[in-house]
This record gives C-alpha cells, sequence and structure tokens, in this order.
C-alpha cells in the first residue's frame, strides 16, 4: 500500500465534521451552549481542564499544517489552530471575562453562532475531502 499521509486533510476533515454536528447539536438544543459554559464559568478546575484540552488540540492544529501560501486549507487551518492557541490562554487567564462575552452574546445570538459553526464545519469538510482524490 503505497500513499501519503495528508496531515491538512484529515485535521480539516476532524475540525470539520466536529464543527458541522456541534452546530447541528445546538440548533436541535438552543440551550446547551449557554449551559455549558454557565457550567465551565462556575468550576475552576473545568476552567483548567477545557483551557488545557483546547491548548493541546490548537497546538497539534498548528504544528501539523505547515504554511504554504499556495494552500489555502492548510493556511487556514494553521490560521485557526493559533486562534485556538490564543483562546486556550484566555480560558486560562480571564475565564471571568471570557465567559461573560459569550454568556452575552449566545443571550441573543445563539441561532446564528449555532449556523455559523455548522457551515463553517461544511466549508472545512469540502475542500479535505477533495484532497484525498
Amino acid at each position: 500500500m503505497t500513499g501519503t499521509f495528508d496531515a491538512t486533510a484529515w485535521t480539516g476533515l476532524l475540525l470539520g465534521a466536529t464543527a458541522l454536528f456541534a452546530g447541528i447539536g445546538a440548533l436541535r438544543k438552543p440551550g446547551a451552549w449557554r449551559t455549558m459554559i454557565e457550567e465551565v464559568e462556575r468550576s475552576p478546575a473545568l476552567q483548567f481542564v477545557c483551557g488545557m484540552l483546547e491548548l493541546l488540540i490548537g497546538a497539534l492544529v498548528y504544528l501539523s499544517n505547515p504554511w504554504i501560501p499556495s494552500d489555502l486549507l492548510a493556511c487556514v487551518l494553521k490560521a485557526m489552530g493559533g486562534l485556538m492557541m490564543f483562546e486556550a490562554l484566555a480560558i486560562l487567564g480571564f475565564c471571568d471575562i471570557y465567559t461573560q462575552f459569550w454568556l452575552r452574546t449566545l443571550a441573543h445570538m445563539h441561532r446564528g453562532w449555532a449556523t455559523s459553526t455548522a457551515l463553517l464545519g461544511l466549508v472545512l469538510i469540502v475542500p479535505s475531502l477533495l484532497r484525498f482524490q
């Protein structure tokens, strides 16, 4: 069996599927994201675990995708990995402020965020699947 492992295609596919189904789940259960954020806000242990997990995943996404200007998907994923690491540090250092921002935003824009998340998932899945051919 010959072939190469395309880390960018797999990263895009897995992140895209995660975003797509998280968005679908949020549309099916409108208060779920708000409840999760409230739970994280109340628990220092959950704040640390969520921050460290996002830092780890963001670092893996960032490090597994090379910066090749002609490869748009790799550049987008590298940028997403960097943003994930930045968000993780915000959660670890300023969770009280950061969660309040999301609680206020989700109060009146829940459907928009859920739909945007699902669409982002589709936008990542399609070019990722095309790379497998």
